[in-house]
């Protein structure tokens, strides 16, 4: 018989993620529709930029590949990476959202993000599910992993901010010298500060470099939660199961196995 190469399990059951200790949430995405709040945002400030500098012009594949999961300096030197553009990084003490340097850039979109932001946002109904499910006596702890620096706004917008005993996000990363995702640093902190082993705690991500980030720090279980990025793409980065809703993984999903 011919050997045949391993193929992605395509009908692995539904996993019982209170048998782990931790599960670690990426937050845009995943539990909140920012993600669609930031695309935007980034959308409108390089489609801007590019057009003056005269470079290919921003496309939906750009955010996929360069800043989704990504801190905002990471994903901003790297799709500028990608153009051939070279910026001045800037001052962190100084930099404002006019200067054309890779902090510049980021605090424009942000402006743009939190504008938006200001308005309200409502989570995932199908997440807000698992969070229900995932409290109570005997439950795993619960984190929020995020490159944004916006997460405890976004949090508290959402009405959620008391759901998380523990949030590392940029501003986190920053301060502890963290290299962002796809690295599991962020991912690998968040599991010691709980005092949790990586291979009893969950990922769950959306973004291709965050599921690279959990299969990198050899993580009990890595989710991905297919919001775009696509389910093949998310297997290939590493993920162990794909969903297309968080509500796939409560007890009361009908049919919910992951796919």
């Amino acid at each position: 018989m011919t050997d045949q190469p391993d193929q992605p399990d395509q009908t692995i059951a539904r996993p019982e993620l209170r048998t782990f200790d931790a599960v670690l949430f990426d937050l845009d995405g995943v539990i909140t529709p920012t993600a669609d709040l930031h695309r935007a945002a980034w959308a409108a400030m390089f489609t801007e930029f590019l057009q003056k500098q005269g470079s290919a012009p921003y496309t939906e594949q750009d955010y996929y590949e360069h800043l989704d999961g990504r801190s905002r300096d990471e994903g901003v030197q790297s799709l500028l990476t990608s153009r051939g553009i070279t910026l001045a990084h800037g001052d962190t003490d100084s930099a404002t959202s006019t200067d054309d340097t890779v902090l510049g850039l980021g605090l424009r979109k942000n402006e743009d993000f939190l504008r938006v932001l200001e308005q309200g946002i409502n989570p995932y109904p199908g997440s807000v599910a698992l969070l229900d499910e995932l409290a109570g006596e005997g439950a795993p702890r619960i984190a929020i992993v995020s490159s944004s620096k916006n997460a405890r706004q976004v949090l508290t917008a959402a009405g959620l901010i008391d759901r998380f005993e523990l949030i590392v996000d940029g501003t986190v990363a920053a301060s502890e010298g963290l290299p962002g995702k796809p690295a599991p640093d962020t991912y690998a902190f968040a599991a010691q500060s709980l005092g949790v082993e990586p291979s009893r705690a969950v990922v769950v991500e959306d973004a291709t470099s965050g599921v690279a980030s959990g299969r990198a720090g050899d993580f009990g279980l890595v989710v991905g939660v297919d919001r775009g990025a696509g389910r093949e793409t998310l297997l290939e980065a590493g993920a162990d199961i794909v969903v297309s809703d968080l509500a796939e993984l409560t007890t009361n999903e009908t049919g919910g196995n992951a796919r």
